[in-house]
């Protein structure tokens, strides 16, 4: 450990602004439904805090671990990734559909979504892939074929919860890397063109997401329908103005607004903060994209660059995926901000990425600017 480096201390602090944010947040948009609920307006409060604290805990821990104690395990986390992506979808007791789709895995006390995991070990089994066996790639047969499958294996189980968001994710990390790893254009022509392909049928072939798309297309069409909740997300971000209401003085988080907590949140933040302040958030979040890019870029081998563009590209799609729903931009998924929206797994696995990250950053080439 005494050639490790004092890891990147600008990371650290954006991600703890991006956690305080969510904590703050996370109370004010579900005092009322905790209320209704629970008849305790502090009751996601306490549950996210509780997540944030064991998330710290995984955070600083992996921060002191080589990472390259997860390329020696990386068959192993892909093999777990796939069971519990199975479990997940098979009618059982400790794997319960709730709203329509099949996430959730409960074990005893212990309950999380098994595509949150499978962020993490998925990252973590392409840049140990990608680091052994880079010079093929530019081969269609050795290296795209099999890359390509496991991806879209694991794509394809997201896709049975029904997940088309978090399976957007996945292919675009998988792109990404394979992009970076030095593939033919020609090769990745291809695949971009197969992807945009899969996701335009996928998205026009089930009734619930071409709904979502007819509401993004049309939320007035159908304003108590299809298109209630991207209608009230416009109403609460268009209510903010350039100041906002003033904190927790939302109102479409008053049972208006589905979801308001989770997938939502960023809408209570821009209603009660106004634009110029909730654009702070998104300036946290580039400023997370680029420091993590950093890390990439002085990672000592291809395995750190290859880990560490893998765990950025899965923040930066899934922020970009949230905000371009709650702007107007892109059609709604259901999928949550990172850090920010309430949810345990997702708060948890993120940290412990961050905690990638930064043990990477202790690695570099060179003292980081």
């Amino acid at each position: 450990m005494a050639r490790f480096k004092k890891a990147d201390p600008w990371l650290s602090i954006v991600v703890f602004l991006l956690v305080v944010v969510g904590l703050v947040f996370v109370y004010s948009a579900s005092v009322v439904i905790s209320l209704e609920r629970f008849g305790n307006p502090y009751h996601y409060l306490v549950r996210q805090a509780i997540a944030l604290g064991v998330g710290l805990v995984f955070w600083f821990v992996i921060q002191r671990i080589d990472y390259h104690f997860w390329k020696k395990y990386s068959v192993w986390f892909l093999l777990l990734t796939l069971l519990l992506l199975v479990l997940v979808v098979l009618p059982l007791p400790f794997a319960p559909t709730i709203g329509g789709a099949k996430r959730w895995l409960y074990f005893g006390p212990i309950n999380f979504q098994a595509s949150e995991l499978a962020k993490v070990f998925f990252v973590i089994y392409l840049a140990s892939w990608l680091s052994s066996h880079k010079e093929r790639m530019e081969s269609f047969t050795k290296g795209v074929l099999p890359y390509w499958l496991i991806v879209g294996l694991i794509g394809f189980l997201i896709l049975l919860e029904p997940d088309l968001g978090t399976a957007t994710i996945f292919l675009g990390i998988g792109l990404i890397l394979f992009f970076v790893a030095g593939a033919r254009w020609s090769h990745f022509a291809l695949v971009l063109l197969v992807g945009v392909l899969a996701v335009v049928v996928l998205s026009v072939s089930s009734p619930y997401r071409m709904h979502r798309l007819l509401a993004f297309i049309n939320p007035e069409n159908d304003p108590l329908g299809i298109g209630y909740h991207a209608r009230n997300i416009s109403i609460a971000v268009g209510s903010g103005g350039l100041w906002g209401l003033g904190f927790g003085q939302s109102r479409q988080k008053y049972f208006y607004l589905p979801e308001a907590h989770t997938d939502s949140i960023f809408a209570v933040i821009a209603e009660e903060l106004g634009f110029l302040r909730s654009c702070f958030v998104i300036l946290f979040f580039a400023f997370l994209i680029w420091r993590g890019w950093i890390v990439a870029k002085k990672a000592p081998d291809d395995f750190g660059r290859f880990l560490s563009l893998g765990i950025v590209s899965w923040f930066t799609l899934q922020a970009l995926i949230n905000l371009g729903g709650m702007i107007g931009v892109l059609p709604l998924t259901g999928v949550p901000l990172p850090f920010i929206s309430y949810g345990g797994s997702s708060l948890v696995l993120s940290l412990a990425a961050v905690g990638i990250l930064l043990n990477i950053s202790r690695q570099r080439k060179e003292i980081i600017t």
